[in-house]
């Protein structure tokens, strides 16, 4: 197997004879540089264990505190303060808005390996048209708790079935500048974490059901790629992925072959999702809101 982007090359297999006959192979076809074991891979630190593989950007994240004079900052331990809501016209305007801009799009590359952080990276660029003292003090918060957390990561386990499950929720109306919700949901290959996603919804949904039914359609379509991406790779899951909603009334409406009125100004594209449920190709069931993992991301 062969990740390949641009001109940098993973290779894997459970060969070692092969993988290496591949390299010779490929040596004699092109100019490559072999860099020996997996160790380092688009900013993207990979250590290797018994327990499996630990992903984590230590050295980006260092090189950005130092690039903003917040190597020795005082640490937070949360990335996000709860006891206000950020909003569009919060607080002074600011004149000069380009550190903001230039420190916010360093920080949508760390959520490759910090879905901790996903929710607030989401949330800080929504504000690069206007930015307020408020939106400024909440990057910093974030760049002070990345000081003190530097060495988290992603563990990739070796030992795993080949199982999917999801927990997705969405913050129905939390927006303060015009009402609209953010979906989020966090993939899992068995107890490994392996997508995630935390989005500002483009409508508003007039009640948290309408909410929850808009992110089961992304959700659902997430799931098909991946377990498409597994075939290819030769994987077959040893059961139908589920979905995890703390939502009663949106599990119902997977399943209701009666298509409510009150629900015809939910794009029909949405509905795919009952089909799947319908074919036992995706199961939807309940989970408490106390164990809805998905709230990390809203």
């Amino acid at each position: 197997m062969l990740l390949v982007y641009i001109d940098d090359i993973i290779i894997t297999g459970n060969n070692a004879a092969l993988v290496q006959d591949f390299i010779s192979v490929l040596a004699r076809c092109f100019s490559l540089k072999d860099l020996g074991p997996l160790e380092y891979f688009l900013g993207v630190e990979v250590v290797s264990c018994l327990q499996g593989l630990l992903l984590s950007q230590r050295r980006y994240i260092t090189d950005l505190l130092a690039r903003t004079k917040m190597i020795d900052a005082r640490t937070f331990t949360t990335p996000l303060a709860t006891s206000y809501v950020l909003t569009l016209h919060s607080c002074t305007t600011l004149t000069d808005p380009t550190e903001f801009r230039a420190i916010v799009g360093s920080l949508q590359y760390f959520s490759l390996t910090r879905p901790n952080i996903v929710y607030v990276v989401n949330k800080l660029p929504q504000y690069m048209h206007r930015l307020t003292t408020d939106h400024w003090i909440a990057t910093k918060r974030l760049l002070r708790y990345l000081c003190g957390t530097i060495d988290y990561g992603i563990m990739l386990h070796r030992q795993s079935p080949l199982a999917l499950h999801v927990y997705s929720d969405p913050d129905w109306a939390v927006n303060k500048d015009d009402f609209t919700s953010t979906s989020t949901y966090i993939v899992y290959l068995d107890r490994n974490l392996i997508s995630w996603s935390s989005k500002k919804q483009r409508t508003v949904a007039r009640s948290s059901t309408k909410a929850e039914y808009r992110l089961f359609a992304s959700t659902a379509a997430e799931l098909r790629w991946i377990t498409s991406l597994l075939g290819e790779l030769g994987l077959t899951l040893s059961q139908q992925p589920v979905i995890y909603c703390d939502n009663v009334d949106a599990i119902n409406l997977c399943s209701n072959l009666v298509f409510h009125s009150r629900m015809k100004h939910v794009a029909l594209d949405f509905h795919f999702i009952r089909q799947q449920v319908q074919a036992d190709i995706l199961r939807v069931t309940h989970v408490f809101s106390t164990d809805q993992r998905a709230d990390a991301l809203t």
